[in-house]
């Protein structure tokens, strides 16, 4: 079982998380707007001039920042739902087996669900 005083660092510490994930999502923004015309990104009013390789790098940077906008919002996810189940007192309690989680694992990673062994197991 934590103590209060545990509680208390990792909810600051998934607070610092949320701040992360929130500024990583938002720095990605402009690449992810999916309403914006993909072939005017590069600057020119037309594709017919634009060099393929300039076009290919484009598509580059737009995949990579939609998938990091993604693990972003994932975490997010993770954050929030950390948070939630602080709130309602089965935070650092297995969902499959509701054992207490070790204090060590939560510092590792302050949104584990799972045991390890569980973990491993559901992998």
């Amino acid at each position: 079982m934590l103590t209060d005083q545990q509680l208390q660092e990792l909810k600051k510490q998934l607070h610092v998380m949320k701040e992360e994930a929130e500024k990583e999502n938002h720095n990605h923004d402009g690449y992810v707007n999916e309403d914006e015309d993909q072939g005017n990104s590069v600057g020119e009013l037309s594709n017919v001039n634009s060099h393929p390789g300039d076009l290919g790098t484009e598509k580059f940077e737009r995949e990579k920042a939609y998938t990091l906008s993604e693990h972003a919002e994932e975490q997010l996810n993770e954050i929030n739902a950390a948070l939630e189940r602080m709130e309602k007192g089965t935070y650092g309690y297995s969902e499959h087996s509701g054992k207490p989680i070790p204090f060590e694992r939560l510092q590792a990673m302050p949104t584990a669900r799972y045991l390890v062994e569980e973990q491993e197991e559901s992998s």
